[in-house]
């Protein structure tokens, strides 16, 4: 009888030696069926259509990031890496498991050899979620060693899965056994030590190679970016007085998801008193006619990349009041100002010195800082007011390709509310261009 692997296939009788056919074919159509083979849907497919944004060429892609992880590498002489985080994994890989839990539960890690292959280590019986890739070159299953899994016997586990690396690193290392390790507990580190293997800093190699994106990694990043702005729309259409902080962040949240998109990092949204000072998550709070409402979105959209976009809105039919407007304009003219200034070639501090500050009685309640890197999420560098410069504060220079998020957060010391806004901007050839374009909050910025 043919084994047939539909919706409906009839069960039949187990044949011991069918094991590895039958493993082979769940395989397969376990590949056929991931969520990145499956795409993003139509819904998703007409929003990205409308706004003219083509689709990216993913094994393009694949290929430009693996070839700038392995410049860094032999730029700093490692003979490969070692990640666990599992947004470097999606970066070298393209592929995802479960992203959010094996961010804290270290069950999935990845080797590119600067020489040799890419050898993901996936969670059990997960071979499948990486079939898609085309850069991956052999999934192997996962040693973890946290107490989870191991308890009084992690040890033992340590010495397995180090004695796998340094495998690794001795058959494509070409006799060097240095390799950059992005997140790794003390006992990997002793281990891998005590088998000759010496580690440094992969963090380094990660972030100068998610540094500049390529254009297909900005098309995929505008598609993140419309599908978050689509959600963002639904999320506005809902607030209404009454509505809670929570009810209002769940819309989106949904409208990520229901485009394919994957998490978001934080809870940042509030109303009314709750604005001043910022940081604070979403809460109970019923929302009230003529409370300003403030969030940032920190949204993993699809294609894993990162739309972080902050808009502060007027909950209500009414007018805002004159402070409501002062802080308002302030935030804005301060992104209109400091977008002005990202151009390639200035550099960090340069870009830091001439942007533009909030007012004396807005500073001491200042966001931290006043542009990041952003790409699938944020991401180096991170530029700080003048002030806060200090000796140990990096200095780079703006280059076409990168992805930079501008800020502001203008409230009063001691005040009843505060703005937020936030864009997200390209560094081109010739200057700069806008990547977020939800429009601010007209009645805020009216005279």
């Amino acid at each position: 009888m043919t084994s047939n692997f539909g919706r409906h296939r009839k069960i039949m009788p187990f044949e011991p030696g069918s094991v590895e056919q039958l493993r082979e074919s769940a395989r397969d159509k376990a590949a056929s069926l991931n969520q990145h083979v499956l795409g993003y849907g139509q819904a998703a497919e007409a929003e990205w259509a409308a706004a003219g944004i083509p689709a990216p060429d993913l094994p393009a892609m694949r290929k430009y990031r693996l070839q700038r992880i392995r410049a860094q590498l032999k730029r700093r002489g490692y003979a490969g890496a070692l990640l666990y985080d599992p947004v470097n994994i999606r970066y070298a890989t393209d592929s995802t498991n479960m992203q959010l839990w094996v961010a804290h539960n270290p069950t999935r890690h990845c080797f590119v050899a600067a020489e040799g292959p890419v050898v993901l280590f996936d969670y059990f019986s997960c071979e499948h979620l990486s079939d898609h890739s085309g850069v991956v070159d052999e999934v192997r299953p996962a040693v973890s060693w946290m107490y989870l899994y191991g308890g009084e016997l992690s040890e033992q586990r340590v010495k397995r899965w180090a004695g796998g690396i340094a495998d690794l690193v001795r058959e494509h290392g070409g006799g060097n056994r240095r390799i950059a390790v992005d997140h790794l507990d003390a006992e990997g580190v002793e281990e891998l030590a005590r088998l000759g293997i010496t580690i440094g800093n992969g963090d380094a190699v990660m972030e100068n190679a998610r540094l500049i994106k390529s254009p297909d990694e900005i098309l995929a990043m505008r598609r993140s970016i419309v599908a978050c702005e689509a959600a963002m729309g639904e999320m506005e259409a809902a607030l209404k007085p009454g509505i809670s902080e929570n009810e209002l962040w769940a819309e989106l949240h949904r409208g990520n998801i229901a485009r394919g998109g994957e998490w978001i990092e934080t809870r940042l949204l509030s109303s009314g008193p709750r604005t001043n000072p910022w940081f604070q998550e979403c809460s109970a709070r019923k929302i009230e006619a003529g409370d300003l409402v403030a969030f940032d979105t920190d949204l993993i959209g699809p294609y894993g990349f990162c739309a972080d976009l902050s808009r502060t809105w007027l909950c209500g039919d009414g007018k805002p009041s004159n402070e409501q407007r002062d802080l308002y304009r302030i935030a804005a003219d301060q992104i209109a100002h400091n977008t002005d200034l990202m151009q390639p070639g200035i550099g960090f501090r340069e870009l830091a010195e001439r942007s533009k500050n909030p007012p004396e009685d807005c500073f001491p309640a200042r966001y931290g800082v006043l542009y990041h890197g952003v790409g699938l999420a944020d991401e180096y560098p991170t530029l700080p007011h003048a002030a806060d410069w200090t000796a140990d504060t990096p200095d780079g220079v703006l280059e076409p390709g990168m992805v930079l998020c501008v800020e502001s957060y203008i409230g009063r010391l001691g005040g009843h509310e505060g703005v937020k806004i936030e864009e997200q901007v390209l560094i081109t050839e010739t200057g700069n261009r806008q990547l977020s374009a939800y429009p601010l909050d007209a009645r805020l910025l009216a005279d």
